[in-house]
């Protein structure tokens, strides 16, 4: 008999009309891409005004804990000429012709330019210039407005003609005859007042309860003082971060690819007043050197005759060469058609009287610099070369003669080779971290004339604050044992699974040539007994048809269940996929697609390296959670005694934002929410997940009506599975965390977010608004912890809510987690909403707690198991994207630029419940 889900409607307590799954004969099968069921529109819940929301302030600061010294990487801030003013000034760069300047890097050379010739008329004042359309100064300029003519010229260090072919005749001459006609712009500059902007502003703001806006510009006038100081000083700047060309801070992470160290460095409002945050900063830039160095590692080739063409033509599209036959840098902007050999150009040859008005005669690029260069071009004869020029009007240099200059980002996707070396090159342990910055702050700022204008002076000793060591949590696990986790780790040696699933019919398939899958089964076996798990041996083992390997990656995972199809005679529990490589392969993308969204079948993908004890048990932490099982949960929660939530419908939500998950700058974002289930508990989560517009970090698809009225949004899908999943319960209280939003976001979260959260809520046929605790966590800051006396990381639970948090805003750092490596970074919450009414202590052990329940670790989290759970459930939802498919992937109505934004596979109903991300 052929079964379908419907939907039959119950009246919840508090007269919610809600759905939930009934069973019903049905005469076709249904397909896994139903939508979900239409239910009436309700117009007048549309149609009511957005509640307001505004974000709170602090209540109070936690006391439980053992009270610690912790240092911090924040420096204190005297400003003794509180009374200072800037003056803010309107910056417009134009070309004489009053076109408008489209190159990024001319501002600052244009300006300094300026001041150089003009300063008398300026008063002498000093420039702090943005690098953009904004200047300041302290105290005013004697006028008003202002308009120059800045003549800008680019001198060389030779002096002899150097010259490189171009088309049409033209030949690139550098000498210093022709310098001034070939080299010289002359820029129109002007300068009109814009506005004051009082220092003694952030003194106010540290003192009122309002905020004043005019802290904030005061703050991005001094953030700018240190950005321009590193500029002066050839530095690399990215936001608040810059970087030396210093090939000592450089460290090599492979593909042709540099990690490169610096400084962080900005100024803070704090409980305790004004602060400097400095801190170790990485970024990552294109390897200086020659071009085919840089091509033949990027490729990863050991030959020229290697290398993809049509590949790097796109990798150095727009990257900057120095032309190692005279002082010059380019811009790339394609290759040549052809070899440098055979690549022609246009040259005028001049008459006997020296007139250049002569005949025009074919070259090609290598006779031209053999003839006329007295260059012998001995390897890239035979490859193509440089085209620096413009698109009609091409200039061509040998590859051999080019080398990239330093201090180019790069800005691709690194892979996850390089990420790991990124990683492990990169980290610092925190004494080491310590005298670094001690070093950077002593260096840095002393001489700085503007700071000194403002009477600024920075302390040059971290800032020594107090914090507290939450309680650790206890753990319930199988026979109701208690399992107390040891500097935020814990294990399940002699120990058995709190719920453990019965793998009764199951399969293994392999991709790999080198893996036993007889063996691994066997121990999977033997370690599920061990810890509880029921598993039966593996129906039937599948090896993969060695001709295949080879093939495309759908085709392989579509053979692969060809084969599947013969051997089952129902539908197994579970998959066990064994891949050819480490972390994520071709094969991963298509596998979960298949599994996820057109069988509907739960499967575990693995690739041993070892197969060890430990190896195998977090393999069946994971299984076990797809099935529905439980590992552990608090002890608190096992008892059901949670706070504030035992009594009242409570439903967590972990919301998170990927960007460039496909692998290209312009893909798609995929937006991930996780909703937790089974309440009271709050260490079961289902997720939904959703493709939007790249680089929005607004999630868009939380309330999705459509034209018949129905809501196809992620609310409206973990609304209905907590109501099924919690005895007919509907939540009426939110916990809501944010992953990845900026202070300059926190605004939407509340008006466009939670209003979306709303409506999904009311469309269900619920006309009361629900209770609201909002969180956002950041964990891409620059503030670090540090024990005064020790060479280890801060211990796991460290929280401090006080001093250099902000003056108003309810905030704290937490690390929950413990730093084994390198030097740990506490996350950042801001409770933004908070209408539950939690306590200071009760909110903080609450979300300590929760970097305790993620069902895939035996070690706390930095950062609380929902917001893991919707990175997870992005990133693997992600990679069903992520392989050439293209054919079967759907679009979407909405688009970005005209270019349709991809639709994700909806999840099979079998699955769709399930941990899949785990």
């Amino acid at each position: 008999m052929e079964v379908a889900i419907t939907r039959v409607s119950f009246v919840a307590k508090g007269g919610m009309t809600e759905e939930v799954p009934g069973i019903v004969e049905a005469a076709e099968p249904p397909t896994s891409s139903q939508s979900p069921a239409d239910v009436p529109h309700n117009l007048e819940t549309e149609q009511m005004t957005p509640t307001k929301y505004s974000i709170i302030s602090r209540n109070g600061v936690g006391t439980t804990g053992k009270h610690i010294p912790l240092l911090v990487n924040l420096f204190e801030v005297a400003v003794n000429v509180p009374d200072t003013v800037f003056f803010q000034y309107s910056v417009a760069i134009t070309f004489e012709d009053k076109q408008a300047v489209e190159s990024k890097g001319i501002g600052r050379k244009v300006i300094d330019r300026l001041y150089q010739t003009y300063s008398s008329e300026l008063g002498g004042k000093r420039f702090v210039y943005d690098g953009g359309k904004t200047l300041y100064t302290v105290g005013p300029l004697p006028l008003n407005k202002y308009e120059f003519k800045v003549l800008l010229e680019k001198s060389f260090t030779k002096r002899s003609s150097a010259k490189s072919p171009g088309a049409n005749g033209s030949l690139h001459e550098e000498t210093k005859r022709s310098k001034h006609s070939f080299q010289s712009k002359t820029f129109m500059v002007e300068i009109s007042f814009a506005t004051k902007i009082p220092l003694q502003s952030i003194v106010i703001s540290l003192k009122e309860v309002e905020s004043d806006t005019n802290s904030q510009d005061a703050l991005r006038v001094l953030d700018t003082i240190l950005r321009q100081r590193a500029a002066n000083c050839g530095c690399l700047l990215v936001r608040q971060s810059f970087f030396h060309d210093d090939s000592r801070n450089f460290n090599d992470v492979g593909a042709g690819v540099t990690a490169v160290s610096g400084f962080h460095s900005s100024f803070r409002s704090t409980q305790r007043g004004l602060s400097l945050n400095i801190d170790v900063s990485t970024t990552i830039i294109i390897k200086p050197g020659p071009v085919i160095d840089f091509l033949l590692s990027n490729q990863q080739v050991k030959e020229p005759r290697y290398i993809d063409w049509e590949k790097a033509k796109k990798m150095l599209k727009n990257l900057r060469v120095q032309a190692t036959h005279h002082n010059q840098e380019f811009k790339i902007s394609g290759l040549s058609e052809k070899p440098c050999i055979q690549q022609l150009f246009s040259m005028k040859v001049k008459n006997d009287d020296n007139n250049s008005r002569g005949q025009t005669v074919d070259i090609t690029v290598y006779e031209y610099f053999a003839k006329h260069c007295g260059i012998e071009l001995t390897s890239s004869a035979y490859l193509p070369c440089l085209d620096v020029g413009k698109p009609k009007r091409p200039v061509y240099l040998p590859l051999e003669l080019c080398s990239l200059v330093s201090l180019q980002r790069y800005t691709k996707v690194l892979s996850l080779m390089q990420r790991a070396s990124l990683v492990e090159k990169s980290r610092q342990k925190p004494q080491d971290r310590i005298k670094i910055l001690k070093s950077a702050v002593g260096k840095c700022y002393d001489d700085d004339p503007v700071l000194a204008a403002c009477g600024i002076s920075i302390e040059k000793q971290l800032n020594l604050i107090e914090g507290r060591v939450l309680e650790t949590p206890k753990l319930k696990v199988g026979k109701n044992d208690d399992c107390i986790p040891h500097n935020g780790r814990w294990n399940f040696n002699k120990k058995t699974l709190l719920q453990a699933s019965h793998i009764d019919y199951w399969a293994v398939v392999n991709f790999s040539a080198s893996c036993d899958t007889s063996y691994i089964s066997r121990e999977l076996i033997r370690c599920g007994m061990s810890k509880g798990i029921n598993i039966e041996r593996p129906y039937t083992l599948i090896e993969e048809e060695p001709q295949l390997r080879k093939s495309h990656p759908v085709a392989r995972v579509e053979r692969m269940f060809d084969l599947l199809a013969s051997k089952l005679n129902r539908e197994p529990k579970l998959i066990l996929c064994v891949l050819p490589e480490r972390k994520i392969c071709d094969i991963y993308g298509p596998w979960k697609k298949k599994c996820l969204s057109e069988i509907g079948v739960v499967t575990q993908c693995i690739a041993p390296v070892k197969i060890t004890n430990q190896y195998l048990t977090n393999v069946l932490l994971k299984i076990n959670s797809k099935l529905g099982g439980i590992n552990s949960l608090l002890a608190i929660e096992h008892s059901g005694h949670l706070p504030l939530i035992k009594d009242t419908p409570t439903m967590i939500l972990g919301m998170d934002v990927s960007h460039n998950s496909l692998g290209r700058l312009d893909s798609p974002s995929i937006a991930a929410v996780v909703g937790s289930r089974h309440w009271p508990l709050i260490s079961r989560y289902r997720a939904s997940v959703r493709m939007q517009a790249s680089k929005v970090e607004m999630i868009d698809a939380l309330y999705k009506p459509l034209e018949n009225g129905s809501d196809d949004g992620i609310i409206r899908e973990l609304l209905l599975d907590f109501y099924d999943s919690s005895n007919g319960r509907k939540p009426t209280q939110f916990i809501v965390f944010r992953d990845g939003v900026s202070e300059s976001q926190f605004e939407q979260v509340l008006t466009i977010e939670l209003n979306q959260i709303i409506k999904a809520y009311q469309h269900l046929g619920e006309v009361n608004v629900p209770q609201f605790t909002v969180i956002v966590a950041q964990k891409k800051h620059h503030i670090k912890l540090f024990l005064p006396n020790g060479p280890e990381n801060v211990p796991p639970g460290t929280v401090v809510d006080t001093t250099i948090t902000h003056p108003r805003n309810y905030d704290f750092y937490m690390c929950a987690h413990a730093g084994m490596l390198g030097t740990s970074r506490p996350v950042h919450y801001h409770v933004l909403l908070d209408e539950i009414g939690f306590s200071a202590d009760g909110l903080q052990n609450l979300i300590h707690s929760l970097s305790y329940v993620n069902q895939r670790s035996t070690i706390a989290t930095s950062v609380v198991a929902p917001i893991c759970y919707a990175h997870h459930a992005a990133a693997q939802m992600g990679q069903l994207l992520n392989f050439d498919d293209s054919s079967e992937t759907g679009s979407s109505p909405a688009s970005e630029g005209g270019i349709p934004i991809p639709e994700l596979p909806r999840l099979h109903r079998n699955v769709r419940s399930s941990m899949f991300f785990c």
